[in-house]
């Protein structure tokens, strides 16, 4: 919260929360601040649905605080600003990602690296400062500190913007942050959900050539033919692989659950990088050889920055792109993430929140 939540009044809204590790969501009325100095109370339009919330609601990474009210790819509109707020005035369309608060000291906080502040706070399952808990964007508003909030540019179709705030992002910053946004690289999807999607649309705009690699062969003519990329690979396929060594710079590797990292690491060229998106909590191996003969890096990503949020936006902005989606009510939330772990939708769900009834 703004001033680290100096706001101790509140006032309630509804969400929809999971209270135990079922993570299965169903409406919860609850506090929230009051709109503080540097605070902005949002009306929660769109929220994106991301397999991450799947693994808070579960407690899978141990984080999470009951009960939790997911949803992190946030569109809302502007009701109110605090008096010392400048970004942003009621009426404005703006977005909120997966942090709201950091310590604004550390090294990464001063250099426009804020998630990977050692005192971030997350939008959901977290606490602020003040001992309230956050709250997510499966409910009818928020109340964020104006440092963690994004305006959305004129003309993106809102529903379809709402997942660039995570699928985008996660994106969108490895590239940037690696150098790889130059024209003519060579890149892999691994994984095609929402993420991975996005990864698609977002390298051939910088214009990549695109390699996807999935488990099998069912989405290669969508992929080839309505996501534009260049070349899709059957990974259970050792034929199709092995032509496949040596022809990356870059694998995003978007995958969450356990996986060999090998066979991947096989296709990457000299001085090549297998950036990591998944949140996995079992330990992943590789043979160091694979690394070594090749002084190819694993590394790993998280999300983006604000600034690097803005500079996404723009870039989807100016480029045309925008997320593949499918638009649900928020009591649908419990069948769609039923469907997300099956790799049942194409791309992003995203939930109508401000269509929706969220009374109790």
């Amino acid at each position: 919260m703004g001033r680290q939540g100096e706001a101790l009044n509140l006032r309630e809204t509804t969400g929809w929360a999971a209270r135990d590790p079922s993570g299965v969501l169903s409406p919860y009325t609850y506090a929230l601040n009051e709109t503080g100095r540097e605070d902005v109370y949002i009306k929660v339009l769109y929220c994106g649905v991301c397999h991450t919330d799947i693994h808070q609601t579960r407690n899978e990474l141990g984080m999470i605080r009951y009960p939790v009210v997911p949803g992190h790819e946030v569109i809302g509109e502007v009701v109110e600003v605090g008096s010392e707020v400048t970004k942003f005035r009621a009426g404005d369309t703006v977005g909120v990602g997966y942090v709201v608060g950091c310590c604004r000291s550390c090294e990464p906080c001063n250099s426009n690296n804020e998630q990977y502040c050692n005192k971030k706070v997350f939008s959901y399952g977290d606490v602020y400062p003040n001992g309230q808990p956050t709250q997510g964007g499966f409910a009818a508003a928020m109340v964020v500190d104006q440092k963690f909030v994004v305006t959305i540019p004129d003309g993106m179709v809102l529903e379809q913007a709402a997942p660039l705030l995570c699928a985008g992002l996660t994106v969108y910053s490895p590239l940037s942050h690696f150098g790889l946004k130059q024209s003519g690289l060579r890149g892999g999807i691994l994984g095609l959900g929402g993420v991975g999607h996005m990864g698609v649309k977002i390298a051939k705009a910088m214009g990549h050539h695109v390699t996807v690699i999935s488990s099998s062969d069912k989405k290669r003519t969508e992929v080839l033919d309505h996501l534009g990329a260049d070349r899709y690979l059957v990974s259970s396929d050792p034929t199709q692989m092995q032509e496949a060594a040596d022809s990356l710079d870059y694998i995003i590797d978007t995958v969450p659950v356990f996986h060999p990292l090998e066979p991947y690491l096989e296709m990457l060229k000299l001085d090549g990088k297998l950036i990591m998106m998944g949140a996995i909590n079992t330990p992943l191996q590789f043979a160091s050889p694979m690394v070594l003969l090749g002084r190819k890096t694993i590394t790993g990503s998280f999300i983006g920055s604000v600034k690097e949020t803005e500079e996404m936006l723009e870039f989807c902005k100016e480029k045309g792109l925008s997320s593949m989606i499918e638009v649900i009510k928020m009591d649908y939330i419990n069948t769609a993430f039923e469907r997300l772990e099956k790799n049942d939708v194409k791309y992003r769900f995203v939930v109508d929140v401000a269509g929706s009834n969220l009374s109790p």
